[in-house]
């Protein structure tokens, strides 16, 4: 496994921000706390697996036709961050995070149609055959289990706690900007490779 250390903070990037699976096991966490939130991590592991496999083999098969096509699609993942970062931005502190019916298949349904599959297939897992892409799966799994955990555990914290100087709105903000950084490498990254080829 080469170019572990980018791989996981990559993820790690990813999964941290604000999104709908992570809105979901936030709000699953402030409703019935962490241990009871943590079967939910089955739909979001089975989403992400569905979803990535799914969109990779689709991009590799296109990509053996027309060599643009991971070109465009991380230039499409580039934009997928800019615009999270927007709306992160401009709606930081407006999340409602008392939803209600938060389920196994909703979680899961949620995960496979989130956006940060695709950036994760495009951008973040290398493109190689199945069986050497395994052993990055099974890290991504383990990724995917903590920072599902820390989300759950954030909303169990929100939910107890009505003020702090670690609010919504500042966790929110904060990752907006992570999101515009870590879609800047991307570009840079995306037109270094245009160039190099």
């Amino acid at each position: 496994m080469d170019n572990l250390l980018p791989f996981i903070l990559a993820v790690l990037a990813l999964l941290a921000t604000p999104g709908p699976t992570n809105t979901l096991m936030a709000a699953a966490g402030a409703q019935r706390g962490v241990g009871r939130s943590l079967p939910l991590l089955a739909g979001e592991l089975g989403g992400y697996a569905i979803a990535i496999t799914v969109w990779i083999e689709l991009v590799g098969a296109a990509a053996a036709a027309q060599p643009l096509v991971p070109v465009f699609a991380k230039l499409v993942a580039v934009a997928f961050l800019v615009w999270s970062a927007w709306k992160l931005w401009a709606n930081a502190g407006h999340a409602d995070l008392n939803q209600r019916g938060i389920t196994l298949g909703r979680v899961f349904i949620t995960t496979l149609v989130n956006p940060k599959a695709l950036v994760f297939a495009f951008a973040i897992f290398p493109h190689v055959g199945f069986m050497a892409r395994l052993p990055y799966a099974g890290m991504f799994a383990l990724l995917v289990i903590a920072t599902a955990i820390g989300w759950v555990t954030l909303g169990t914290a929100a939910a107890r706690s009505s003020a702090g100087s670690l609010t919504s709105s500042r966790i929110e903000r904060i990752t907006a900007v992570a999101l515009a950084v870590f879609a800047m490498l991307l570009a840079v990254q995306t037109v270094q490779g245009m160039l190099a080829g």
